[in-house]
């Protein structure tokens, strides 16, 4: 007969206005308490899914998983690459030179790593070519000393498409006019931009330009540049490569070298934030016992009269659970719908704000990205939405089963 009784109450007792305003203020703050952890964890944790992909997309997009390289001269990559390419986990084969050094115009120093690359070949290893803003990889001709060079060097250089920079190698050359460091003269011949460290401190050119740099036979590069389908096998594959090569004593390295530290710093930054966030979450929840604790000493009278109608314990039990998770229900169902519309437009309003007020808050020079990305990963929604309802849940039993415990004759005794 009362079966449907604790649901239909403890809705009723939800929404009903109560004479104690206190008590409905402590329901409302930990609804809203409880709405405003949802939505802060749901925007925080996809901006960290964003920074993760961005490193992944563009920082290891740029850089490569995995390189080969030799202590000599590698003579015949076009060798070495078909060997690597057997791998069932690689992608990709290119070859490539590194130089260290700093490239200069007038008056303006900026430190930079230089990579000889195969301009043909490049786009199996590297995203590049889809974030040229001017000019192209095919301009990278042998022997025309041509460079490929970030948004930001081009910039601080105040430079453009056909203009000279000289590149300055760490090394000295002895003439009889004395001891004068080594430089180079290049043409700019493109520029890119993929909103990263990376615009700044980054240059192509030709490999075999390079290899001339290098006082090296045209056709001779330092090794090969590796794309992986799976980025995260990269130490492993690279280590399994250089123990089957065999000619010439190959050692690996890897992007986890490189750029592992940001990347592992980041996932755990998420796990830390992803943490704090949930204590957030459990006391905006746990807000629910004080709030049902005050409801079943203020209805103690009511419930006295329901246990004389007839209602058992644990149906009165079943009425603040009910209540208690009703208050639970609505908190993450609002906090979830706003945190899901905050992290899908995140980046837009960001943006919007710095064109408002003319400030940039994130600078490709302090910052491996200059802009607030966000990915919205409806596993995470799932989990805070589980975890938001599974605490509400248990803030609820404690103050259900002390209303269970009421006895009729002790409440009514003062009414």
């Amino acid at each position: 007969m009362f079966r449907p009784l604790p649901i239909f109450i403890g809705i009723r007792y939800t929404g009903a206005k109560r004479r104690n305003h206190f008590i409905s203020f402590i329901s409302l703050s930990s609804m809203i308490g409880l709405a405003l952890g949802v939505l802060v964890m749901i925007l925080v944790l996809s901006v960290m899914n964003g920074f993760d992909r961005e490193l992944r997309g563009r920082i290891l997009g740029m850089v490569p998983h995995a390189t080969i390289t030799s202590f000599t001269p590698v003579d015949d990559w076009q060798a070495l690459a078909q060997e690597v390419s057997k791998h069932p986990d690689v992608v990709g084969v290119a070859p490539f030179t590194q130089l260290q050094g700093m490239l200069t115009h007038s008056g303006q120093v900026q430190p930079v790593l230089v990579t000889g690359v195969l301009p043909e070949a490049e786009d199996k290893v590297s995203i590049i070519s889809q974030h040229m803003r001017a000019g192209s990889l095919d301009n990278l001709k042998s022997g025309d000393f041509g460079i490929v060079i970030g948004d930001l060097a081009a910039r601080r250089f105040n430079v453009k498409l056909g203009d000279k920079l000289t590149f300055v190698l760490p090394e000295a050359s002895v003439t009889p006019a004395g001891v004068f460091p080594r430089l180079k003269r290049f043409t700019v011949a493109g520029i890119f931009k993929v909103g990263a460290e990376l615009d700044g401190s980054l240059a192509l050119v030709h490999v075999a330009d390079a290899a001339r740099i290098q006082r090296w036979l045209p056709n001779q590069v330092e090794g090969v540049r590796i794309q992986l389908g799976d980025l995260f096998q990269a130490p492993r594959v690279a280590w399994e490569l250089s123990r089957s090569l065999t000619g010439q004593d190959f050692y690996p390295r890897d992007w986890t070298r490189s750029h592992g530290n940001l990347f592992q710093a980041i996932r755990m930054e998420k796990t830390m934030i992803g943490l704090l966030l949930f204590l957030i979450i459990a006391v905006a929840a746990f807000n629910i016992v004080s709030t049902l604790v005050m409801v079943v000493t203020d209805k103690q009278g009511d419930i006295a009269i329901l246990r004389t109608l007839g209602i058992t314990p644990g149906q009165v039990m079943g009425i603040f659970m009910v209540q208690g998770t009703v208050i639970g229900v609505i908190g993450t169902t609002i906090g979830c719908l706003l945190g899901v519309l905050a992290a899908l437009n995140i980046t837009a309003w960001i943006a919007a704000l710095e064109k408002l007020i003319g400030h940039q808050f994130l600078s490709s020079d302090v910052y491996f990205i200059n802009y607030l990305p966000s990915e919205l990963l409806w596993s995470d929604v799932l989990m805070i939405c589980s975890a938001g309802l599974l605490l509400s849940f248990c803030a609820t039993l404690y103050p259900a089963w002390r209303a269970s415990r009421v006895q009729p004759a002790e409440a009514l005794r003062y009414e």
